[in-house]
């Protein structure tokens, strides 16, 4: 077993450090403890992502990053941010230059995300993503850009807030720009697709969490890393909805009921301007000594407000980015009291906490528009309640129920995910790493013994030449299908993974067959999926297969074909090449259905003991042949027990029909037969009811379990058998 622990660590699914190593002591004693130790273990990682909630102090860590670097940094950032990061720096006496081109460029420099193209990657040593979660409002040919540009640069870091752990684009997004998984990658590792969409596997969870928190650490609060919240507390926060009455109606409607898609979105939003407008600007005119943020989605509405209050600056997207930095800043200063901007213009990363009032005028759908817009203002650090007001029609309400659910999904997801990456987070900074907990454990009965654990390593205790015969199903590689560790040979995150891992096995099996006999091995072809593989079609396991064992010294025997049944298949499967309506639709797509094999391999060297099978000549010339037909595909043991709620596909046991004329034409009454993935034990029990001892090795506990089970049922069933026909033959 020389080398397979080596081989176990390479699988695990998290990252290497990478980066540099930066004592505590080098950086600024200004931050607050959980914000050294995170810039400290992001250094260490050299690629990673800090998801931390508004307030936490991104910008502060990010820039502590760059300067420890020591490369020559790239700060990308929105268009609005770049200045406020500029004169954060000077807080902690980092010098940050602002530049829209190369050629302007320092030691430190940060630009806007729409000016990336008038820089050259390959200039600088370290890029920041500022509010990295921009990335998903991107188009893709512009996001795969910016991925693409930075792919060499070595150290790289996002920064925003905590994503939701079903926000599969945002997490896609940062672990591809990370390079560390593409988006393929991630999905067919760690995902499964069905009637709801993208969602984690059941067995998947553990590892998820645990790779995620080896490049990204999310947190709401610093107590989910073990830290004080104190000077993190919040003061309140007041969202009041003001429903303006409204003689709106659609076109050919005497009046509004429900709005339907955009284009009924933006009409109300345009009719309702003016009374929208009136109410925002009352409810300013009201607080005149409190500072304000009118957040608008139209030009119109904009210039609207600015209008009805002569205290107020706009901010809008046809200015010079010149002109809306100083716009903001002027507002900042107190130059001005109201700011009338858009969510996509300053929505994203300002401190704009001189407001504890806002007014929407208007609401879009974005979930993420709105909860951005308010933590400008609601966000740590801030110290007076922050009321916003939501300024909507009647018809439009359905819009402000739709952000609240979204709002509230969003809020339970953001802390499930803290919540389930906690631990993993606290021993990545604390350089601790968490273990799947291997179990081993034995059990035996009358011509069996069943061990639990793993195959590679639980076959090196059996005996040189000990085996008869072997019979077993192998696990394809589907990752966390079955279970959450790296000793499942199904969890492979690549064809050339799996052959390795299987390759030790393999080795085993041929140690420990007997010269001359034989193993059989249960596979069919895998189809591939557009989702995951980028193709439908099918990949050639058996021929991989037939070449592992041969490699490994095995001599390739022979094979069947096992019969299926295409119905059955395109039931169970929904394969589009077997359903009828590709027969109308375009028969092109159309393929036969998938058979099994059992491939035969034999292990060099004579045969000791030669086999006597109890077969007639008629039996052998129907299994003589190279197609096995007859064979119940329903005629396997139950299952239902030994699934437990995480796994992500039924477990399908060979049938027994399958193994009783593998077991009764290449062994003896009496010899060992072995299975290194004895599942629920259906070769065992068809080895006992045969007359055969049987060995067999299970890495997951619920199948061991109801293996032993069966293994008992065997042996009960043999001996009540013998018991009646001694009966039988006493009364005769």
């Amino acid at each position: 077993m020389s080398g397979y622990q080596d081989f176990l660590e390479s699988k695990r699914s998290t990252m290497r450090f990478e980066g540099l190593e930066v004592a505590l002591e080098a950086i600024n004693p200004k931050l607050f403890p959980f914000q050294r130790d995170l810039v400290r273990w992001s250094l260490r990682k050299g690629r990673a992502a800090i998801f931390a909630d508004t307030g936490l102090g991104k910008t502060f860590m990010q820039l502590e990053w760059a300067r420890l670097t020591g490369e020559s940094t790239l700060i990308i950032a929105p268009l609005t941010v770049a200045r406020q990061t500029v004169r954060e720096a000077g807080k902690l006496g980092i010098n940050v230059v602002y530049a829209r081109k190369q050629a302007d460029a320092g030691k430190l420099t940060i630009t806007n995300y729409e000016m990336v193209e008038h820089f050259d990657p390959d200039a600088f040593g370290a890029v920041v993503l500022d509010e990295s979660s921009i990335l998903k409002s991107f188009d893709g040919k512009t996001r795969t850009a910016l991925i693409r540009a930075f792919q060499r640069t070595p150290l790289r870091l996002c920064c925003t807030a905590t994503p939701a752990p079903n926000d599969i684009a945002e997490l896609a997004n940062h672990a591809e720009f990370l390079g560390i998984m593409s988006r393929v990658e991630m999905l067919s590792q760690y995902f499964v697709h069905d009637d709801e969409g993208w969602r984690l596997k059941g067995h998947a969870a553990e590892p998820f969490y645990r790779w995620l928190a080896s490049w990204g650490m999310s947190l709401k609060r610093p107590s989910d890393l073990g830290y004080s919240d104190e000077g993190y507390d919040l003061p309140g926060l007041s969202i009041e909805p003001v429903i303006v009455p409204t003689e709106y109606a659609p076109e050919g409607q005497l009046f509004a009921t429900t709005l339907k898609g955009v284009g009924d979105r933006a009409a109300v939003r345009r009719s309702t301007l003016t009374d929208r407008v009136q109410q925002a600007a009352r409810l300013i005119s009201e607080e005149a000594q409190e500072p304000w943020i009118a957040w608008c989605g139209l030009n119109d509405e904009s210039d609207a407000m600015a209008a009805a209050l002569p205290d107020a600056v706009v901010v809008e997207g046809s200015q010079p980015p010149e002109e809306k930095a100083a716009r903001i800043e002027s507002w900042l200063a107190g130059e001005y009291r109201v700011l009338v901007t858009k969510p996509s213009i300053a929505g994203f990363g300002m401190n704009f906490q001189r407001a504890a009032r806002q007014v929407f005028v208007g609401l879009s759908d974005s979930y993420e528009q709105y909860y951005q817009c308010i933590r400008r203002s609601y966000r740590f650090g801030q110290t007076r309640p922050v009321v916003a007001y939501i300024v909507l029609t009647e018809v439009e309400q359905a819009i402000y129920q739709n952000v609240l659910r979204k709002e509230e999904e969003a809020e339970r997801t953001g802390r499930e995910l803290v919540k389930h990456v906690a631990a993993y987070e606290r021993a990545e900074i604390g350089l601790r790493e968490e273990r799947f907990v291997y179990q081993k454990q034995e059990a035996t009965g009358e011509g069996w013994r069943l061990l639990l654990g793993d195959s590679a390593e639980r076959l090196a205790e059996l005996p040189e030449e000990s085996i008869d015969l072997s019979v077993y199903s192998p696990p394809f590689q589907s990752l966390f299908v079955y279970s959450p560790t790296e000793r499942d040979l199904g969890n492979s995150r690549s064809p050339e993974e799996f052959w390795k891992h299987f390759g030790f096995i393999i080795r085993e099996m041929l140690r420990v067959t007997k010269p001359g006999r034989n193993t059989c091995v249960h596979v069919s072809q895998l189809p591939t999926r557009l989702t995951t593989h980028g193709v439908i079609g099918l990949t050639d396991f058996r021929g991989a297969t037939i070449r592992a064992y041969t490699e490994a010294g095995f001599v390739y025997h022979g094979e069947v074909c096992i019969d299926k049944d295409p119905q059955a298949q395109a039931i169970r499967t929904h394969s589009k090449g077997l359903l009828f309506v590709q027969l109308r639709k375009d028969s092109s797509w159309l393929r036969p259905a998938l058979a099994d094999y059992i491939l035969v391999f034999r292990k060099p060297g004579e045969n000791a003991v030669p086999i006597h099978p109890d077969l007639t000549n008629d039996e052998w010339i129907e299994w003589a042949r190279p197609i096995w037909y007859g064979i119940r595909e329903s005629n396997t043991l139950n299952v239902v027990e030994a699934r437990s709620d995480k796994d992500e596909r039924h477990i399908c046991p060979l049938q027994l029909g399958t193994i009783e004329r593998t077991i009764r034409l290449w062994s003896n009454v009496g010899e060992t037969v072995l299975s290194p993935f004895a599942g629920i034990g259906s070769e065992g029990y068809q080895s006992l009811k045969l007359g055969r001892r049987f060995i067999g090795v299970e890495l997951k506990p619920e199948y061991f379990n109801v293996a032993t089970r069966n293994l008992k049922r065997a042996v009960r069933e043999m001996n009540e058998g013998t018991l009646l026909s001694c009966l039988d033959e006493a009364s005769a």
